[in-house]
């Protein structure tokens, strides 16, 4: 048996290799990897800019949700009434605004004015639409979840965002009312009721989506259902970003980009379309309602609807170039899986 080299003092020597300053480990992203796990959280950002300008387009005639908004405002109305009138008055009446049943008046001795009335009317912003779509674009777009499950949870959300809409708006009157009473037929007594509106509807309904999605997210699984989103699932079909581009789908986005700037020269240059949209201003900002304000949303309606249509046409167009329907094939696979697995093939 060799026994080992010692030195003069029985002590073995040390060992001069050198050992590797760091060692990679397995689990560790490449940077191609962190590209396409940015590229896929990327997603939803892309995404709701992509329904915020449409839902922008949408609506810039006036009462394009017409029907969604007469619906609130006769519930708006009926709720108001049984939950505040008496005897001595009625709290809210129902009128017209702009043609569409959506204005009510809040009747009470003490609000301020000559007929102790406050006039307010459900437009197509307040009628909970752009939440619904904000948090419906929230839930198609989260992975690993069955297409049916997001079709209800979509359905349930947009129901209690409803419920929640009206519930806020049927708080203007008592706010109103409460703060009118102590400070009686005198203009500041609305601050409260306007200032209500502007925090809910500026970080008050984000803070309840953005709720209402991390719980539902939370619910259905979605952190593992996200990270086992390239197992196989129960989905029969998918919707994805387009993998193959030819060029007659970028020519086809290229136009759409060129419509969407055409329609948006064509407005800002309009001479009688700016002017009608500085009356409105004034109109809205002094919550006037008068035959020169009616005429002047005709003309910017009139302006805009050419604008509108080109845009909201190239949208679509985009949309649906860019996103497309994946369907499981005979075999439980999707297209995908077999399209990397043929350029597998052919590489070998």
């Amino acid at each position: 048996m060799n026994r080992p080299h010692l030195d003069e003092q029985e002590h073995l020597p040390c060992s001069m290799t050198s050992k590797p300053a760091a060692v990679s480990r397995k689990d560790d992203l490449t940077w191609s990897e962190v590209g396409q796990l940015g590229m896929r959280y990327a997603r939803f950002p892309i995404a709701l800019l992509c329904v915020e300008a449409f839902y922008w387009f949408l609506t810039q005639p006036s009462d394009t949700l017409a029907p969604i908004q007469v619906t609130e405002a006769w519930l708006w109305n009926a709720a108001t009434n049984l939950l505040y009138s008496d005897g001595e008055f009625v709290a809210s009446t129902l009128s017209t605004h702009n043609g569409w049943l959506t204005r009510l008046d809040f009747t009470h001795p003490d609000f301020p004015g000559n007929y102790n009335t406050v006039a307010l009317y459900v437009s197509d912003e307040c009628a909970g639409v752009h939440e619904m779509i904000f948090l419906s674009t929230l839930v198609a777009m989260t992975e690993g979840v069955p297409q049916k499950l997001k079709i209800r949870s979509i359905v349930v959300m947009c129901s209690i965002i409803y419920v929640l809409n009206l519930v806020r708006l049927i708080m203007f009157y008592p706010i109103a009312l409460e703060d009118c009473i102590a400070n009686p037929n005198q203009p500041e007594c609305l601050s409260g009721m306007w200032n209500f509106h502007t925090a809910v509807y500026e970080w008050g309904f984000l803070v309840v989506l953005i709720t209402m999605w991390l719980i539902w997210f939370w619910r259905v699984g979605g952190p593992a259902r996200t990270l086992d989103a390239s197992a196989s699932t129960d989905e029969l079909w998918r919707l994805q970003v387009r993998k193959v581009w030819e060029s007659k789908h970028v020519a086809m986005i290229g136009i759409a980009l060129v419509l969407i700037a055409f329609a948006a020269f064509n407005v800002t240059t309009n001479e009688e379309a700016m002017e009608a949209k500085e009356t409105l201003d004034v109109c809205y900002f002094s919550e006037l309602v008068t035959s020169e304000c009616g005429q002047a949303q005709n003309r910017w309606d009139d302006a805009i609807g050419y604008a509108w249509s080109l845009s909201a046409l190239s949208l679509v167009v985009i949309a649906g170039t860019t996103m497309t329907i994946e369907r499981k094939d005979e075999h439980g696979q999707w297209h995908t899986s077999l399209f990397k697995v043929r350029n597998a093939d052919q590489e070998e």
